[in-house]
């Protein structure tokens, strides 16, 4: 599912126009993004949370040049849903 499909989705159920559904969905995913920026997790309840995650630095290996290389600390986003919406999914 699109993120146009999700707009126009919610745009049907509730009656509000497909241009201000359009800029509230934009408006959350800029502030998710801004929190997990500044490095801080986002929680919905019942939904899930969104987090930061580090990773420390590794030795890897470069198999078509047989060489190592240090993949340096880094963090990345990461999605955990809740309790709630992980007991919906494993009813299907």
């Amino acid at each position: 599912m699109t993120k146009l499909e999700i707009v126009k989705q919610i745009a049907r159920e509730t009656g509000v126009e497909t241009a201000v559904v359009s800029v509230v969905a934009e408006s959350f995913m800029k502030e998710i993004r801004a929190a997990q920026i500044r490095k801080e997790n986002v929680y919905l309840r019942g939904f899930g949370t969104f987090l930061i995650k580090h990773r420390k630095e590794k030795t890897a290996r470069n198999i078509t040049k047989n060489t190592t290389i240090k993949i340096p600390a880094h963090d990345i986003p990461a999605f955990k849903p809740s309790p709630a919406f992980q007991r919906l999914l494993e009813k299907k």
